[in-house]
């Protein structure tokens, strides 16, 4: 465990009084805040001051400003607290739990495939607390999280990557968009085709697989997400490409309907990857399993 040598820390009490102040631009409004008189939180502040030896206000009959190193300082205050916060929390939430999965996903992946997923994992498995983290794109590298869900190639640096499933992009709308049958792929061009931001090139790619080439495979109203997309097609916008998977519970429930029953089979995949390091972690094992058994019952 790494041994802090520099031991002149302020008190919590001394931060607290500094922040509140800076923010209130008020040694009364702050003492007021923290329930304290106003001659404390001046004191506890002036002691801080003595402390770094640097004044953080100037005084003066109008009030107090900060100063340009107390700026500074506030500002890493501020994190500082923030973070302490974020700590107690956090030990208050979990209690004695320390087995945490800390999970990525992109936020549609989760809210259309993974929370339903894993419903009901924390009844069965109460000693793991899940700590779910949304995301967009894929930067795994960056954050802490020890198991993500992916969508891509499969090959991420430190990473063991499951495949899941393919990713097959269905046409779908609202039931009542359509006033008839579509006979032909083509056909789907005479409506409004949702687009997606980071796919432009999306409905372009499944007219290609038909043979056919509209003219507006471009054009139609546009989103950044697959979800937006999703709740675009729900609220009669017109017709969206989406990842089969990520549309099940709509097209179970009857809020969408396939517009058309071929799918655009893309050279994307989604996956479900860890930290290799990590691999014989009791609580990846069962997230995989627990996920690996979801797929079967529900892909079958």
């Amino acid at each position: 465990m790494h041994t802090l040598s520099f031991r002149k820390y302020p008190s919590t009490t001394a931060l607290q009084c500094f922040e509140s102040s800076a923010r209130h631009q008020s040694f009364t409004r702050a003492a007021k805040e923290l329930h304290m008189t106003q001659s404390a939180v001046s004191k506890q502040v002036a002691q801080l001051e003595d402390t770094l030896k640097i004044a953080l206000f100037f005084r003066s009959a109008q009030g107090i400003v900060l100063t340009p190193a107390g700026k500074t300082y506030y500002t890493e205050v501020l994190n500082i607290l923030k973070s302490l916060e974020f700590a107690t929390i956090d030990i208050m939430a979990h209690g004695d739990k320390a087995d945490t999965l800390k999970i990525n996903a992109h936020p549609t992946f989760c809210a259309q495939w993974l929370i339903p997923a894993l419903r009901d994992f924390n009844q069965s498995h109460p000693d793991i607390h899940l700590d779910i983290q949304e995301q967009f794109g894929n930067f795994i590298e960056r954050s802490d999280a020890e198991l993500a869900f992916l969508n891509g190639d499969g090959v991420w640096p430190g990473m063991t990557a499951i495949k899941l499933f393919d990713e097959q992009c269905i046409a779908v709308c609202h039931p009542q968009f359509l006033t008839h049958p579509i006979d032909s792929a083509y056909e789907l061009a005479n409506h409004a085709l949702i687009q997606l931001n980071s796919r432009p090139a999306l409905w372009y790619h499944f007219f290609d697989t038909h043979e056919s080439m509209p003219a507006n495979s471009f054009q139609g109203p546009r989103f950044d997400t697959f979800r937006t997309c999703i709740n675009a097609a729900k609220n009669h916008y017109g017709i969206a490409l989406i990842p089969h998977n990520l549309v099940m519970n709509e097209l179970q429930s009857g809020e969408l309907v396939m517009a058309w029953h071929t799918p655009l089979i893309t050279e994307k995949a989604y996956y479900m990857a860890y930290r290799t390091e990590l691999g014989n972690t009791r609580r990846i094992k069962i997230a995989i399993d627990w996920i690996n058994r979801y797929i079967a019952d529900t892909h079958a």
